[in-house]
């Protein structure tokens, strides 16, 4: 360890309150060992001080090379092995993450910014529960019928893993995104290497000597990197045979290019921009409540944020002047954990374009600032919980995704026209509806061209439930017994018969 990353723990010890003291793992994990990173070396910020928490070494060109031939070796193994085995990995995976829930949910914290006790209460045990749900679905697999289709010939069909996945994961849910990427791959008897985003490694790799422990060599591989250096290898890489990405539109794009050349399989959740319809019949408490929660969780840094709100004329400005005055007292940047509802932004460039995103919109005549619209004033990332009321559908800020504690409101007359609004986005991963009406809201949910709508709620999660977009979000399912199906290929076996008896 270097003398600078001795100061580094140093300083991260000395932090008071509930995240003090977590152990900082900084070693890649390649063929079942434990490595450093021989690459150059990134500074991983606290966002709720700014204050550096280490600096973690990416993986060189080299050590790419050797964790891709790992898992190229490890494949013709653990594909071969039955449902059972591998649930038994990923339930004891599952115990892993439990018995170290309140180190990693420091962790979270600290890399993240996030309050602990939403860490502790929220990532922590849904991380543990996708590794449990991957465990059952796995043993429970469902498929055509083998029989006679061609006379003479008996037919079955198979689903076999696909080969060596490369998962990218973001910043805002580190071991959350973590699960979603490991769990269903492995399940399927895939092997892959696994890329946190450069921002949020440390859960993760304080994850990595468990895992090192439950799975074979090679099975699963941890490398730490940039997009441009280890992501961009990993993507054009001949032996990699899938490539799992959770990220914006523009990484997606860029992987896919990259892809086409070795026809990969690719996975992609790109982003979302989530319109919530509030129909004059709606129970305005609910709908206040739920947008307050779901609009500003993890400071609106979510794909599926109940960000973009069509209110309807007859209830628009009491929902209007009761939402801002909830949002204003959202709790953030206090000095106690608990009485923390939101955190900060994940760097000072995020921080940043959510501000510009607010202030351009300000600089329309008819957008009003109904509470927030400022950076905090002191320590950490933080930008106040903001409310902007009269946006029109055209908007920049209506229709792209700020990922920041942002949300707007749409006056609407007609209900078609709410709904014809909010299918007017490129994005098309999750939306709500708001209404007293179930008639209504169905019909409503069946027009609404987005992976999932929820119906007087927003941002429910459930394992058994798949979870991905329509349109440039992207394809793919996380989560469910579909995610299986995506991280597998379907194989058709065909046998002559013999003499008839």
């Amino acid at each position: 360890m270097t003398e600078q990353q001795k100061n580094e723990k140093k300083r991260a010890s000395k932090m008071t309150g509930a995240t003090s003291n977590p152990t900082l793992h900084s070693e890649l994990l390649i063929d079942g060992r434990l490595v450093s990173g021989e690459g150059l070396a990134e500074a991983i910020i606290n966002p709720a001080s700014g204050e550096i928490l280490a600096s973690i070494a990416e993986a060189s060109i080299e050590q790419v090379e050797a964790a891709v031939a790992a898992a190229h070796r490890a494949f013709a193994g653990w594909s071969r092995t039955t449902p059972a085995q591998r649930s038994a990995a990923l339930l004891a995976i599952a115990d892993a993450i439990d018995k170290n829930a309140d180190a990693l949910a420091r962790l979270e914290a600290l890399n993240c910014g996030k309050p602990l006790h939403l860490a502790r209460q929220d990532d922590i045990p849904a991380t543990a529960d996708v590794f449990r749900f991957f465990a059952g679905a796995v043993r429970c697999q469902q498929g055509q019928l083998a029989g006679e289709y061609v006379p003479g010939h008996t037919s079955l069909v198979r689903r076999d893993p696909v080969g060596v996945v490369a998962s990218i994961a973001p910043w805002n849910y580190p071991l959350m995104m973590a699960a979603w990427k490991i769990a269903p791959a492995l399940a399927a008897g895939n092997t892959l290497i696994f890329k946190p985003s450069e921002h949020t490694p440390l859960s993760i790799l304080a994850l990595a000597p468990a895992l090192a422990e439950i799975l074979p060599p090679g099975v699963i591989n941890i490398l730490c990197g940039g997009g441009d250096s280890v992501g961009s290898q990993l993507v054009g890489h001949p032996k990699v045979r899938m490539v799992s990405l959770t990220g914006d539109i523009v990484t997606g794009q860029k992987i896919l290019q990259s892809a086409a050349r070795t026809l990969k399989r690719t996975h992609l959740e790109l982003g979302g921009k989530a319109p919530v319809i509030v129909c004059n019949d709606a129970d305005l408490d609910a709908v206040i409540q739920g947008v307050r929660t779901h609009g500003y969780y993890n400071a609106g840094q979510d794909c599926t944020a109940a960000c973009r709100i069509y209110a309807q004329a007859g209830i628009h400005d009491r929902l209007v002047s009761e939402l801002g005055e909830a949002v204003s007292s959202l709790r953030f940047a206090r000095k106690r954990d608990q009485d923390n509802e939101i955190g900060p932004l994940i760097s000072a460039r995020q921080r940043d374009r959510v501000a510009s995103f607010v202030e351009r919109a300000l600089g329309q005549p008819h957008i009003e600032r109904v509470t927030g619209a400022a950076a905090h004033s002191g320590a950490g990332f933080y930008y106040q919980p903001t409310l902007l009321a009269g946006c029109k559908q055209q908007d920049e800020i209506v229709q792209r995704e700020v990922f920041g504690p942002v949300v707007t409101v749409t006056r609407f007359d007609d209900l078609a026209q709410a709904v014809d609004w909010a299918n007017d986005s490129e994005y098309g991963l999750a939306s709500s509806v708001w209404t007293q009406n179930l008639d209504k809201a169905m019909q409503v949910a069946a027009r609404l061209q987005y992976g999932c709508t929820w119906i007087n709620t927003h941002f429910m999660l459930a394992s058994e439930m798949p979870h991905g977009g329509l349109k440039r979000s992207g394809y793919g399912k996380d989560l469910s017994s579909d995610s299986l199906q995506d991280y597998s290929v379907v194989r058709h076996i065909m046998a002559r018969h013999g003499t008839e008896l």
